[in-house]
């Protein structure tokens, strides 16, 4: 079982912790991603499944893939297999509302996302999990279900549920949750109970309105590496009720606008270390010309004597992300990282592609109405409460 590894390392938190709730690395050091990958026990994402994407979708692999960003997978290859042979499957993500705007980092699984859909032609389900930011930070449910409805517009301008739930927690004993998640005797049972709420819509039977009588249907899920004990468990109950195991896509994380190259990630609770779609033009600039880490020297002579230290340059990492030109980004790295370009050059370029990118968010979230989100929300209501109610002790 997929699971059991985790178990054994749930409690090994002496170099680097990584789950939904927490990105740490040992004395503010650098993620090691192939150690989670071993620790995890997925699998790197290689050049010829990239090759393969490029292959049955007639198009260019997304940045994100070419440059690594998404980087690990479960299955992956399991899906591409099976959309050759001309079986779809149906995409999945989400979101836990914990600002009122997204921030650059929330973004990346939402572009990625919006890509796959396009290349291969295939549904999304996105599932706002404002229960779980409700569980685990200090906020009312009031406040939490507003925040989902905000970072609703945000995700659009980017473009029988219950009953399986309940047969996933009757799947999942206690001590395997706490092997899983580290949950403790001091966790109130909310945080428990909402592991079978992300999992569930990896069955395509919680949603017989979109897939009716394609409970076979495979799922593909695009996240963060650190949302992958979620889907282990996932993935070991799956079988067990007679459906695919889901497949996944992982990035790694978005680096704060302060730290050193891969240390940590972007944080929606302080707002200097993110740059957030709300943003405006003088915003973006300031804060990437007051905060954003940079590798150059600290005096004009000695970068251009020895260059910039791309390792730990955060407009780099930014424009590595962001800035879709593969020559462009290759030719700043040799010039910066030989001292021939500046730190006020790259941080201008870097300004520059992310004034546009956020702008053109801006405008896709303006045609976003308070009446259309409303829409979506009402269908939502209105499928939940069709639904019947299952038997609890099936």
């Amino acid at each position: 079982m997929e699971v059991d590894k985790k178990e054994e390392i749930a409690s090994d938190s002496s170099e680097q912790v990584v789950n939904p709730w927490e990105v740490s690395a040992k004395d503010g050091g650098k993620i090691d991603y192939d150690k989670l990958i071993d620790q995890f026990g997925c699998q790197r994402l290689d050049e010829s499944l990239i090759d393969r994407v490029e292959r049955l979708t007639s198009r260019q692999p997304h940045v994100f893939l070419r440059r690594g960003v998404f980087f690990a997978h479960r299955d992956f290859d399991l899906v591409l297999d099976a959309y050759e042979r001309g079986d779809k499957f149906y995409l999945y993500t989400g979101r836990g509302p914990s600002s009122e705007a997204l921030h650059l980092g929330h973004l990346i699984p939402f572009m990625f996302t919006k890509y796959l859909q396009e290349a291969f032609k295939v549904p999304l389900v996105i599932q706002l999990t404002d229960d779980e930011k409700c569980m685990w930070k200090n906020l009312s449910v009031e406040e939490s279900q507003r925040l989902a409805r905000e970072n609703a517009k945000d995700i659009i301008a980017c473009g029988a549920f219950y009953k399986n739930m309940v047969k996933v927690a009757k799947c999942v004993t206690l001590n395997k949750a706490m092997g899983i998640f580290g949950f403790s005797g001091e966790d109130h049972i909310g945080k428990l109970s909402f592991p079978p709420v992300q999992a569930v819509p990896s069955f395509p039977s919680s949603f017989p309105h979109l897939f009716p009588g394609k409970d076979k249907l495979r799922c593909l899920i695009p996240c963060a590496i650190d949302q992958d004990p979620y889907f282990r468990m996932t993935r070991d109950v799956a079988p067990r009720l007679g459906y695919s195991k889901p497949a996944l896509i992982e990035s790694s994380f978005f680096p704060a606008l302060q730290a050193s190259g891969e240390n940590g990630k972007m944080s929606a609770s302080d707002p200097n270390s993110a740059i957030y779609v709300t943003d405006t033009a003088k915003d973006i600039k300031n804060k990437i010309n007051r905060y954003a880490f940079s590798g150059g020297q600290d005096s004009i002579e000695k970068h251009r004597e020895i260059g910039a230290n791309l390792e730990v340059d955060i407009p780099v990492k930014y424009l590595s992300f962001f800035l879709e030109d593969d020559a462009e980004l290759e030719h700043i790295k040799k010039e910066y990282g030989e001292g021939r370009m500046l730190t006020g050059e790259v941080k201008k370029r870097l300004t520059e592609v992310l004034t546009e990118m956020v702008e053109r968010h801006r405008m896709a979230r303006a045609a976003v109405t308070d009446e259309k989100t409303n829409d979506i929300y009402q269908m939502v209501d209105a499928f939940m409460a069709v639904r019947p109610l299952p038997n609890m002790f099936e």
